[in-house]
């Protein structure tokens, strides 16, 4: 009986081992998102974007334009 419980108690501290490294991985990999996302969006802002899009109901053209400035970082 009490082999069945250390048994247990090292399977529940393995998984939560498991569980540790497996939320650090997807830290790391919400932080590299994060980096990417905010590089497109610092280019994107330094010149002006046009994205056509046709609506599938009526089929008219809808145009969004987005002008960009970039802002001096210091």
């Amino acid at each position: 009986m009490a082999q069945e419980t250390e048994m247990e108690a090292e399977e529940e501290g393995l998984s939560l081992e498991q569980l540790r490294r497996h939320l650090n991985t997807l830290d790391q990999r919400l932080d590299n998102i994060d980096t990417m996302v905010t590089a497109l969006a610092e280019r994107a802002m330094k010149r002006p974007i046009s994205v056509t899009i046709t609506c599938p109901n009526c089929g008219q053209i809808i145009e969004i334009a987005m002008v960009g400035s970039e802002k001096m970082m210091i």
